[in-house]
């Protein structure tokens, strides 16, 4: 799917897009979204800045989008914006790293389930269940493995331009699943 383009002015605001979207564990029948555009890496990084701002510990937040999206720019802001220890980096070969807070908030804990094929099993060594109370927990690849850990749950799905491009185009979903979301839009606001 082609990321849409559209003016500036409709890409620093964010969008309203709906409130039904299907959640692939079938969980929640409704959900909030917001959709926008991003243009560069650094306005990824700046959304996940801007969302670190309405995390709390124990929220979970599922990142999808195929290689080179910016799943690992957007979890770079959210440290950034949480004020955690360390450079997030992507965790593929490593599966999770623990980023813990420099300012008394939760800590990052920034997994990639991409190696791993099976379901919530598969991850139980990374005790994720056991850190997501105190930490915001975020999960790129995490669609189909991940959804047990929380009924609510941030999913954020991320789409770009496909095939040989240098468009840097990002339209970015984030659907908000569960009673924690529901004032998504206006936290954003």
């Amino acid at each position: 799917m082609e990321a849409p383009h559209s003016s500036p002015a409709a890409e620093a605001v964010p969008e309203a897009v709906g409130t039904t979207v299907p959640d692939p564990a079938g969980a929640a029948p409704e959900a909030v979204t917001v959709t926008l555009t991003v243009t560069s890496p650094e306005q990824m990084q700046d959304l996940g800045r801007r969302l670190a701002q309405v995390l709390a510990p124990g929220d979970l937040v599922m990142l999808t989008g195929e290689l080179g999206a910016g799943k690992t720019t957007l979890t770079r802001g959210l440290g950034e914006g949480l004020g955690v220890r360390g450079a997030v980096t992507s965790p593929t070969f490593v599966i999770a790293r623990v980023h813990p807070s420099l300012v008394q908030g939760p800590a990052l804990v920034h997994v990639d389930a991409y190696r791993l094929g099976g379901g919530l099993d598969e991850m139980e060594d990374l005790d994720l269940d056991v850190s997501l109370p105190e930490s915001v927990v975020v999960v790129e690849w995490g669609d189909g493995k991940v959804e047990e850990l929380s009924e609510d749950r941030l999913r954020v799905l991320i789409d770009r331009a496909r095939g040989e491009t240098d468009d840097e185009r990002r339209e970015v979903t984030l659907v908000g699943i569960g009673a924690r979301w529901a004032g998504l839009r206006e936290q954003l606001a």
